[in-house]
């Protein structure tokens, strides 16, 4: 019986790399297409083949999905701005035709415009969760320590506002104390937003990290790791709140064990 092939658009940190390693033990076939100044090259040594595109280069991405009998694709990982706003970027006809045809840049509108376009090209964009589902934060609270009762406070207010940014497609976390808003996720990313929150509040701020209410699974689903919480420490902040069952978090074991090293409690509602 011939291996199914699977095309993996790669972004930043470590998803790709997971995702990879759950097919490899499912002995699916992986041919992943990385962006240039994004994508680690570790991801080599769990695919079958890795090629670096650049930004623009949408139409030799697809040529290469097929090439290599890639009938579904999926896309992990990040993209960072300063590649898609380089004034040095180059798009090909494929993408500048895409851009031009766009509403707005949200990312959703973005990443449905690329599903679009692999659609046309016989390449069907599947959920980005597939195969990870055991990486998805299950609910109650993940560390030792629970959330504090003003922490609980902050977290219900920063829902509110997470689900509200993410209906508006802004972003997916925001940063608050004593329930005054710090920072708001536009397309800087997570960490940075932390980092940003993390500086007013000096000390003792509660992240929060929703799915939008209609999140299409295909793009753009949470991500937590290691990395958010050594963020957090350096930030000072003491609480992280996530959705449970749509959130997902990369090396959980590790990402619990440094958040009690810390004091930092994790919490998926």
């Amino acid at each position: 019986m011939p291996t199914e092939t699977l095309g993996l658009i790669a972004g930043n940190g470590k998803f790709p790399i997971a995702f990879a390693k759950e097919a490899r033990a499912r002995r699916l076939r992986v041919i992943a297409g990385g962006i240039e100044g994004d994508t680690s090259y570790q991801l080599k040594f769990f695919v079958e083949k890795l090629k670096i595109f650049k930004v623009g280069e949408l139409k030799n991405l697809f040529s290469y999905f097929k090439e290599h009998g890639v009938g579904k694709v999926i896309m992990a990982g990040q993209v960072n701005p300063n590649n898609l706003f380089d004034p040095h970027l180059k798009l090909d006809h494929e993408f500048e035709a895409l851009f031009k045809a766009l509403k707005d840049r949200k990312a959703d509108t973005i990443f449905a415009a690329v599903a679009a376009k692999l659609q046309q090209e016989g390449l069907e964009l599947i959920d980005s969760t597939f195969l990870v589902e055991g990486h998805l934060a299950p609910k109650g609270t993940l560390t030792k320590r629970a959330p504090t009762v003003s922490e609980l406070e902050d977290i219900r207010f920063g829902c509110d506002i997470a689900k509200a940014m993410g209906a508006l497609d802004v972003g997916q976390t925001v940063v608050v104390k004593e329930k005054a808003i710090l920072a708001i996720e536009a397309m800087e990313g997570t960490d940075q937003t932390i980092r940003r929150g993390g500086g007013i509040a000096q000390k003792g701020a509660v992240v929060v990290k929703m799915s939008k209410p209609n999140q299409d699974l295909r793009f753009d689903v949470p991500v937590i790791g290691p990395t958010t919480i050594k963020v957090m420490q350096k930030a000072k902040a003491v609480c992280l709140a996530i959705e449970a069952g749509k959130t997902l978090i990369i090396d959980r074991a590790q990402t619990v064990r440094l958040a009690e090293d810390a004091g930092i409690c994790i919490v998926a509602a």
